[in-house]
């Protein structure tokens, strides 16, 4: 018995009703209610995704270039020339008995791993919007991607001081290393984190107003002034001053690593125990914003 085409229709039709109810949801994407709400399980399965970023932002750092992955040996150099050349030569400013080279070395690199997950965070919304609008995965995922991926160059340049304070041991340079040396890992996570922070409050305001990526460029480039990088904090006499430059919440990081790894430097659990507060306060507060502007921001993006 041969049926028409209208029952094959509904045969096909019932047929289909009967296979949906058999399907179930694996995944269920909400919006997350609470500002402070992050899903650890939800990253650890995309740890692929992470993985696969973290890679290509490795390597299209320097894609296309001839010298490629040996930028981030070069570039470091080059800065330590001219701070050696310029701040040490020119403008005469001491670095309390530590070579220059170990001195500029180890502040560039510090510095760099700070405003490079900064900047790279500050972007996560407005560079990954097209990503963002094709498929989904936990938003979170992209700071930390940048945390890691600078965390890498970072190690490389490590790699360059090391070489440089190696070299400097056996020419018989008195060099000195503090047990505080164990603590490096943890100062490095609290830039980490601090960077995150503010990466993620300016990720979040520059959906609306880009102006603020301009602004952020310019406060980078300005705080680095602040910031015992190309000076000791111990030339800074003047009390006021001095009090307002130990209040950057990067100086006491900054000042215990040089302190750890050259033996200049001041090492201060109280400011250190400050900069970690103001780490911990500031990364709630991105995250929050963070949490509240995934939700709607390819309307604005």
């Amino acid at each position: 018995m041969r049926m028409s085409k209208k029952s094959c229709t509904f045969a096909r039709f019932f047929e289909a009703m009967k296979q949906e109810e058999k399907e179930h949801w694996d995944l269920t994407i909400t919006p997350k209610d609470r500002l402070l709400a992050i899903d650890w399980k939800e990253i650890w399965r995309y740890r692929d995704m992470f993985v696969l970023f973290v890679e290509r932002n490795f390597r299209t750092a320097y894609k296309q270039t001839i010298l490629g992955p040996l930028w981030f040996l070069i570039t470091p150099v080059l800065s330590v020339i001219v701070y050696v050349t310029v701040f040490g030569g020119i403008a005469g400013i001491d670095t309390d008995g530590v070579p220059p080279i170990l001195f500029y070395l180890l502040g560039i690199s510090v510095w760099g791993y700070f405003a490079s997950c900064l900047s790279a965070t500050s972007n996560s919304f407005v560079s990954n919007a097209g990503i963002f609008g094709k498929v989904y995965f936990p938003r979170i995922i992209m700071p930390l991607v940048a945390v890691t991926t600078n965390l890498l160059s970072f190690g490389i340049q490590l790699l360059i001081f090391a070489a440089f304070y190696i070299y400097y041991a056996a020419t018989g340079t008195e060099l000195v290393i503090h047990w505080q040396i164990v603590l490096f890992p943890l100062l490095i996570i609290i830039l980490a984190f601090m960077a995150v922070g503010f990466g993620m409050i300016f990720s979040s305001m520059t959906t609306k107003y880009r102006d603020l990526q301009i602004m952020l460029a310019k406060i980078v480039s300005l705080w680095v002034y602040i910031t015992p990088v190309i000076y000791p904090l111990s030339m800074v006499t003047n009390e006021k001053l001095h009090l307002a430059m130990s209040l950057n919440p990067v100086t006491p990081v900054m000042e215990a690593i040089k302190y750890a790894l050259l033996g200049q430097g001041q090492f201060s659990w109280l400011w250190l125990g400050y900069s970690v507060v103001f780490t911990l306060i500031l990364l709630i507060f991105g995250l929050m914003l963070f949490n509240k502007v995934q939700k709607s921001f390819m309307d604005t993006v």
